[in-house]
């Protein structure tokens, strides 16, 4: 377990920054260009980045960054 501390503009430049980052994963995992495996590795990206998140922000700000469980092909199949 690791500690940081930081002052108060330090702690907003964090937050911003991941912010900025979450945004850019979710335009990405929507890119049908994009392939599954690659996809994935974002998608474990997104969960850890979000964790960050969570620890700089109140429940307001970070559930809007909330990802619903995304369904492949195979898994649509197996829901019919």
């Amino acid at each position: 377990m690791f500690g940081l501390m930081l002052n108060g503009k330090e702690s907003q430049e964090v937050e911003y920054l991941l912010k900025r980052e979450l945004e850019e994963l979710l335009l990405d995992l929507t890119d049908s260009r994009i392939d599954g495996i690659v996809k994935r590795a974002m998608e474990e990206r997104y969960q850890l980045i979000f964790q960050l998140y969570k620890r700089f922000t109140s429940p307001k700000e970070y559930l809007k960054y909330v990802r619903q469980k995304q369904y492949t092909g195979k898994n649509k199949k197996e829901l019919n």
